[in-house]
């Protein structure tokens, strides 16, 4: 099969050119990330694209070799000769270039995903690879390699038009390609030299129903990147941030935009699963799912930056899948598919062997069953904040509002899985408290500013017990802190947030006391670890690294503390633990590795808080 094209130096093969000499699984911070607003691909710095599912963050995987380097299925693209790289975003844009340099020149792999709304084209899903050689002459090997279903459904390759076509039994990928491919009937591949000046295209499309294959030259994928990188840059234009840190700031938007799922607002908690927290542990979980939790937040961030269609789109998600679909008598789920889904069950995949072996491989999760009041706290706070700047809140929204603290009300004392969702059973958590109280306190906000009809007498009050509650019981005379639970002695990095949340003051002496105890004892270096494990038992085998998200709540408790040179220093020390491209996964491990799913929302949308506030503290 041979679609053609004019300028490069082919070279055929009989079959699939082996991968050279590589480790078989790069370190997860060795990743670059690319979308559409609806699925998103890793690139690895080696140039081969290791995780990709097609049309949806939670849609069965296409490539899935970061998580089994055989059965996982890949799309190579790189120099057929030993080379150094370099990775790095175009700038203001999510359009991802990985650098090769060769002894006979240097060559560079354009990896994007087209965002676009418009009728047929919206189905598409187009991943677009766009090979130039900038210096000298250097031979290529590409191998499309797809595997279907996490590796588990079995496919075939025929030819339409001249392209390979990927059938499976859930839906068909096809192939075109300026230089020609050649197929054993399952993998694709092709071996090509590129002289300096020359480009060659690989685009991968969805297809089936009313989209057809489609080819993509060298002129029409040039476009296609101007196109792309055109509307990065107009959508990041937006930003309101002009701080001293506006580079990380802006890539942290830019990857919280990348994790939004365009047709419903969803935001993701992070585009993979199954990436562990400890290489070789069982805390390995599947985060393309919307935690209301992680996506009030997020809103949150991109208000701060004057992002409010992003705001306004999660409150239409919320209006459209999360109030319409609970029971006044219940509690919140509190995690949905992208789609609004409420069922998420969470399966093993046994045949897919983990990243560097940490089984289990998991898809679902089972902690949508889970209590976790703090959420009500997060959502309140982001219809707050949302009302407050973006636009004033609609009656219907009030009304729900009004339902959901009325339930805060009658059942904040309950005993939860809190906000790590721990498998070790309900406690009664702090922080579940406190988010409570701002849930009741944010919404008691809105009424007073907006004169919304309410039962501010019994808000009030429900939201004074919930104080005396936490400053009785939350607090340990012994350990000078507030501590993880009631009748524990557990530090948690947690309470970090009762600062944040206005619920204490930030130089309360009790507060500094607990800051110092946090310090002490749960930071190493600007590092934060949650909580000890073996202190507090979660349920699960094994040790974890810091949390990036905790480290950024540190740094903006220090400064709300006044302690301005400690957060500084603390805060441009996380930067420096940020992969090549500013980009975090969920934590830090003992040697300065990165693990967990990757890129994480949460730790991204810390960060914008962090910088917003030590900026304007710093004046």
């Amino acid at each position: 099969m041979s679609p053609g094209g004019g300028g490069p130096v082919t070279e055929a093969r009989r079959s699939a050119p082996a991968r050279r000499d590589s480790p078989r699984y790069l370190p997860i911070s060795e990743h670059g990330l690319i979308g559409d607003l609806r699925s998103a691909a890793l690139v690895g710095t080696n140039g081969t694209i290791d995780w990709y599912c097609c049309g949806r963050f939670d849609a069965p995987s296409v490539f899935a070799s970061i998580l089994d380097a055989e059965r996982g299925g890949c799309f190579e693209l790189a120099p057929d000769v030993p080379v150094r790289t370099k990775q790095f975003y175009f700038p203001d844009t999510n359009v991802l270039i990985t650098r090769f340099f060769a002894e006979d020149g240097v060559g560079e792999v354009q990896d994007f995903m087209p965002v676009t709304d418009d009728g047929v084209e919206a189905d598409r899903h187009r991943l677009i690879r766009r090979v130039v050689c900038v210096r000298g002459t250097l031979p290529f090997r590409a191998v499309v390699a797809p595997r279907f279903g996490y590796g588990a459904q079995q496919h075939t390759v025929r030819t339409d038009g001249g392209c390979p076509v990927f059938e499976s039994p859930a839906f068909s990928l096809a192939l075109t390609a300026s230089v020609p491919v050649e197929s054993d009937g399952r993998d694709v591949w092709s071996l090509f030299k590129l002289s300096e000046g020359e480009t060659a295209v690989f685009a991968l499309d969805r297809v089936g129903g009313p989209v057809e294959p489609r080819g993509c030259a060298v002129a029409e994928a040039e476009q296609l990147f101007d196109s792309t990188v055109r509307y990065w840059r107009q959508w990041l234009s937006k930003s309101r941030y002009r701080g001293r840190w506006r580079e990380m700031v802006h890539r942290s938007a830019l990857t919280l935009k990348l994790l939004t799922y365009a047709p419903t607002g969803a935001i993701v908690a992070a585009p993979t699963t199954s990436l562990p927290e400890q290489i070789g542990g069982e805390r390995n979980w599947d985060y393309r799912y919307v935690w209301i939790r992680d996506a009030a937040f997020c809103a949150y961030a991109m208000l701060r930056l004057g992002f409010t269609d992003e705001a306004r789109a999660f409150m239409g998600f919320l209006t459209d899948h999360v109030c319409v679909s609970r029971s006044a008598a219940g509690p919140l789920q509190i995690m949905y598919g992208v789609d609004g889904r409420k069922e998420l069950p969470e399966l093993e995949v046994p045949h897919l062997e983990g990243y560097l072996g940490s089984a289990p491989v998991r898809i679902g999760n089972s902690a949508v069953d889970q209590l976790q009041l703090d959420i009500y706290g997060a959502l309140v706070d982001s219809i707050y904040l949302y009302d407050k700047w973006g636009e004033p809140i609609s009656s219907a929204h009030w009304d729900t509002v009004c339902e959901l603290v009325d339930w805060v009300c009658e059942h904040w004392d309950q005993p939860d899985e809190g906000v790590w969702e721990t498998r070790g059973g309900r406690k009664n958590f702090l922080y579940s408290r406190l988010m409570c109280w701002v849930a009741i306190e944010r919404a008691m906000r809105i009424a007073r500013r907006r004169g919304l009809p309410a039962d501010l007498a019994r808000w009030g009050a429900s939201r004074d017990r919930v104080y005396r509650r936490i400053m009785d019981r939350g607090w340990s005379a012994e350990r000078k802190a507030f501590v993880q639970h009631e009748g524990s002695d557990v530090l948690d990095a947690s309470v970090l947030m009762m600062p944040l949340s206005k619920f204490i003051s930030p130089t309360d002496p009790k507060w500094l006391s607990t800051l110092d105890a946090l310090g002490d004892e749960l930071v190493s270096d600007s590092l934060v670890y949650r909580y000890d494990p073996q202190a507090s038992p979660d349920g699960l085998r094994g040790e974890e690294g810091t949390f990036s998200i905790c480290s950024f709540w540190y740094v903006e408790a220090l400064t709300r503390a006044g302690r301005l040179d400690d957060a500084r220093l603390a805060f441009e020390k996380m930067l420096t633990y940020a992969n090549h491209l500013g980009l975090y996964a969920e934590e830090i491990g003992r040697t300065g590795e990165q693990n967990g799913n990757f890129p994480q929302a949460f730790t991204h949308l810390s960060l914008i808080s962090a910088a917003f506030n030590l900026d304007k503290a710093l004046g």
